[in-house]
């Protein structure tokens, strides 16, 4: 089931709510970025998933659901998922706002995206056995959740406190479901 980027683009269109990128995902995902409105350069993320041979509706990933996913994982290989969330800590650390036009189209890119963890990839493909979503789909996502929130606030934290939260879960969900539930869009 081959989709080039106008197909990609077609699929992830729901009347005017048109996305400024899409990419195919391990033949399993979808994922859309579409123009924001809480700021010039806010983004909004979208994806859809290949289930019986048929893509799902148009889905808002929400951190509940990735997060559960990386406890599913932690359940079976704590140490390599605790490896995976420093991570993405280290990413979050180090990822920039997106400040103009330019910077999205540079930023909007696979290749930005995956840029110093493509390799990251490999050493974490046995996390791929457990739960719903692939390294390669929880690193995009992660990178364009990570985008979203610092560009509109620059100083921002909930989704850094999540992963420092699932980090040290010590087992008890609570916390966890707390820490990625909060009030957001």
């Amino acid at each position: 089931m081959t989709i080039d980027l106008n197909d990609l683009i077609k699929t992830m269109t729901r009347g005017t709510l048109v996305p400024l990128w899409a990419e195919r995902i391990n033949g399993k995902y979808i994922v859309a970025v579409y123009q924001g409105s809480l700021s010039p350069y806010d983004i909004l993320i979208k994806y859809r998933q290949l289930e019986d041979d048929k893509w799902s509706s148009i889905r808002t990933p929400k951190h509940i659901h990735w997060a559960v996913d990386i406890l599913i994982k932690m359940y079976q290989d704590k140490e390599k998922t605790q490896s995976f969330l420093n991570m993405l800590i280290d990413m979050w650390d180090n990822t920039k706002p997106i400040k103009s036009i330019g910077d999205r189209n540079q930023k909007l890119n696979i290749d930005f995206l995956l840029k110093d963890f493509e390799e990251n990839c490999a050493e974490y493909l046995t996390l791929n056995n457990d739960g719903e979503y692939s390294i390669k789909f929880l690193i995009i996502l992660a990178k364009l959740l990570m985008l979203q929130e610092k560009t509109n606030r620059e100083d921002a934290y909930m989704f850094k406190r999540l992963l420092e939260t699932l980090k040290s879960c010590d087992g008890s969900i609570w916390k966890m479901v707390s820490t990625a539930t909060f009030r957001g869009r």
